[in-house]
């Protein structure tokens, strides 16, 4: 695979998603700060009861971005590689992953079998879904885990919370409710598929400010919560706080797959 690379010697991707490199692009300096998930501790201790990495194995991080998730991982695999479509995000994953790639999670340049571990955390709701979970099992030796870390609507409040996370990510290709992402590793492949919960409490205001959307769809969002319907405040229990902060309590679904 290569030793370590820097950022000037990523070269061109192979772009097959111009307006997401173009958001990312736009967010990169400010990604590790946008919002509370990034970099959350209990986040990372879920993601390493659910992937159970071991320190013989080769670890694939897809989507990988700004290495955030490279970085809780080193020290608990033996190597780390990242693959991503933004050489801009990519420049802060330098150090915090052993390898880089610019590239496509719907077309990977790995083998078959070449790793033990791939996690893919918020990535897949830009790409073709079911082509880049079919990518990382077929990446995966037999035996090997796929970690899929995705926002998800809780259900009745769907439309709401679509609308949301579309005004804030522009650049989104899917949105999902929990099953959806179990039924992706299950139609790639993989012969036993679990799911875990975790629930990220979220200042709408920081979360919001991306660096990548204009201030209207912000407002936009601030709207749909203040506004919202008796599902939507049952199910993400939003908090109105006296200075006008609006707090959201956000679903990840955090779903393993065995090939």
């Amino acid at each position: 695979m290569g030793k370590e690379v820097s950022a000037a010697a990523f070269g061109a991707p192979v772009i097959d998603s111009v307006d997401v490199v173009e958001h990312f692009t736009a967010r990169a300096t400010i990604y590790d700060r946008s919002s509370r998930w990034c970099s959350d501790p209990a986040l990372m201790e879920r993601l390493n009861t659910a992937a159970q990495p071991t320190l013989a194995d080769r670890m694939l991080d897809v989507a990988c971005g700004t290495g955030l998730v490279s970085q809780a991982f080193h020290g608990r695999v033996a190597s780390i590689t990242g693959i991503d479509l933004t050489p801009a995000m990519m420049a802060n994953a330098v150090g915090r992953a052993d390898y880089l790639t610019v590239g496509s999670a719907e077309s990977m340049p790995f083998p078959e079998a070449t790793f033990d571990l791939a996690m893919c955390r918020q990535g897949l709701q830009f790409m073709n879904a079911e082509k880049a979970t079919a990518e990382m099992v077929r990446v995966i030796r037999r035996g090997g885990r796929v970690v899929l870390i995705d926002l998800c609507a809780y259900g009745e409040e769907r439309d709401e919370y679509f609308e949301i996370l579309q005004l804030r990510n522009p650049s989104r290709r899917n949105f999902f409710v929990a099953d959806d992402v179990a039924r992706l590793l299950r139609a790639a492949g993989c012969s036993t598929v679990s799911t875990f919960q975790h629930i990220s409490r979220e200042n709408v205001d920081v979360w919001s400010a991306n660096g990548a959307i204009s201030e209207s769809n912000r407002e936009r969002i601030r709207a749909i919560y203040r506004n919202a319907s008796l599902a939507f405040r049952r199910l993400h229990a939003p908090e109105y706080l006296a200075d006008g902060v609006i707090v959201d309590h956000m679903l990840f679904t955090i779903t393993v797959g065995v090939r």
